[in-house]
C-alpha cells in the first residue's frame, strides 16, 4: 500500500472543556468539514473507520451525514493507541478495493473528571485493572509515573528533559491560533514549581482534557491528484501489540521500557524507503511528556537510553531543532482528542500550512499511544 492512498481532505470543531455538542454531534461536524475542504460530496464516501471508545455509531454517522453505501467499516480500540490505526486502516480499505473514498475520525466528550474511565469506581477491579488499581495506581498518570521513575533510574534521565518536552510543545501552541494553550506561555520555571500529579510527573507532564472533533478524508493516489487539496499520501503504516504486553502497567516483563513503539517502528521502517535521519518532523503521542523519550528512542531517532538527552539544546523546537516535534502543541498544549489532533498536524506539515511549518520536510511521522497497543504512519509531500 506503499503512496497507494492519500489524506485529501482534515476537518476539525473547536477544542476545548465543555463543548455544548453530542460526541455524534461533534463527529458529524468534523467530517462533514473534511469532506468540504477534499471538495468531494457525502454520497461519495463508503468507507468508515473509527475508534471503538466513540458512541456514536457508523449507522448514524453514514445517516446522518447523508453517506453513500458503506461498503468498508473498521474499529480500533486501546484509545490513545487507535490514531493512527484508524488512518491505516482507512488506507488499507482504499488500497484494497474495499471502498473508494473513506473517512477516519476521533470525537470525544471528556473534558468532564466523571467521564473518564479511572474515575467509575465500579471499574477499579474489571480486566487488567485488577492487578494495578486496588493497590493504589489508580489512573493513567501513575502507571507512566511508575515507568518515569524506572527510566530515570535505568539511564539518568532528569525534570529538566521533561521540561524540554513541555516547554517546546508549548512554544508550539503559542503559534497556533486554534491552540488551547495558544495565549498561555510556559516558563522553566513555572513548569518547576508545578504541583505534582503523580511524582514525578507534574501538573504539565500531563496531556489536555478536551472535547472536540477531527477527522481526514483518504482515496486513491490517482485520484487525489485531481482533488481541491495537495495530495499527502500514505507511504507507511503499522501496528504492534509486543510479545507478553500488558496495557499501561508493562512491569512484567523482562524490560518494562521495552514499548510497543519499538516492534511497531520495525514494521514501519521495513515499509518506507527511507529511515529516520531522513525525516525532518515528527507528531509523537504525548497523553504524558516522557512517551516522548520513550518513543523517540522506539522509532530510531536515538539510542536506547538517549532519548532524554536528545531533548536538550532545544532538539524539539521550531524552527532550529534537530527534530521539532508536535508542532501543533500536541496533547499537551494544543488539545489531547486521543491523538487524532497529531494526525491532521502531520498532513499540514506535509501540505506546508503548519503554523511551525519545517520547510525541508518531505515527509512527517505521527505515532500513537506508548504504552498501549498502538500504531505510526509515515506521511509522505
Amino acid at each position: 500500500m506503499k503512496d497507494a492512498t492519500a489524506v485529501v481532505g482534515i476537518g476539525q470543531t473547536a477544542l476545548g472543556k465543555g463543548l455544548a455538542d453530542s460526541e455524534l454531534a461533534l463527529a458529524c461536524q468534523a467530517i462533514s468539514a473534511a469532506i468540504d475542504d477534499a471538495g468531494l460530496s457525502p454520497a461519495e464516501v463508503d468507507g468508515l473507520s473509527m475508534f471503538s471508545m466513540e458512541e456514536g455509531r457508523e449507522v448514524e454517522i453514514a445517516r446522518n451525514l447523508g453517506l453513500g453505501d458503506i461498503t468498508f467499516f473498521s474499529e480500533v480500540g486501546y484509545g490513545g493507541g487507535a490514531g493512527c490505526g484508524v488512518v491505516g486502516q482507512a488506507a488499507m480499505a482504499v488500497a484494497s478495493g474495499q471502498c473508494r473514498v473513506a473517512v477516519a475520525w476521533r470525537a470525544r466528550k471528556r473534558a468532564a473528571k466523571t467521564s473518564r474511565p479511572w474515575a467509575q469506581v465500579s471499574r477499579h477491579i474489571t480486566g487488567h485493572w485488577q492487578w494495578s488499581r486496588p493497590f493504589g495506581v489508580v489512573r493513567p498518570v501513575d502507571e507512566i509515573a511508575m515507568l518515569t521513575r524506572r527510566y530515570m533510574h535505568e539511564f539518568g534521565a532528569t525534570r529538566e528533559h521533561l521540561a524540554n518536552v513541555a516547554l517546546a510543545f508549548r512554544k508550539h501552541a503559542n503559534r497556533n491560533p486554534l491552540a488551547t494553550m495558544q495565549d498561555k506561555p510556559l516558563t522553566r520555571e513555572q513548569y518547576m514549581e508545578a504541583r505534582w500529579i503523580s511524582e514525578p510527573l507534574c501538573l504539565y507532564d500531563n496531556c489536555l482534557e478536551t472535547d472536540g472533533a477531527l477527522a481526514v478524508v483518504i482515496t486513491s493516489a490517482a485520484r487525489a491528484r485531481d482533488l481541491a487539496q495537495p495530495p499527502v499520501y500514505v507511504h507507511a503504516f503499522a501496528q504492534s501489540i509486543p510479545q507478553q504486553h500488558q496495557v499501561m502497567t508493562n512491569y512484567f516483563c523482562a524490560d518494562p521500557l521495552l514499548g510497543p513503539s519499538h516492534a511497531c517502528a520495525r514494521l514501519l521502517w521495513a515499509r518506507a524507503d527511507v529511515t529516520p535521519e531522513d525525516v525532518r518532523v515528527a507528531q509523537i503521542y504525548d497523553a504524558f511528556s516522557p512517551l516522548v523519550p520513550l518513543s523517540l528512542e522506539g522509532y530510531g531517532f536515538c539510542a536506547r537510553g538517549e532519548g532524554a538527552a536528545f531533548t536538550e539544546n532545544g532538539a524539539l523546537e521550531w524552527p532550529n531543532g534537530r527534530l521539532p516535534t508536535n508542532t501543533s502543541g500536541g496533547g499537551m498544549s494544543e488539545a489531547y482528542v486521543h491523538g487524532f489532533n497529531l494526525v491532521l498536524e502531520g498532513v499540514r506539515q506535509c501540505r506546508g500550512t503548519s503554523t511551525s511549518q519545517v520547510e525541508s520536510a518531505e515527509h512527517c511521522l505521527v505515532t500513537s499511544g506508548e504504552g498501549v497497543p498502538t500504531s505510526a504512519i509515515l506521511f509522505r509531500r
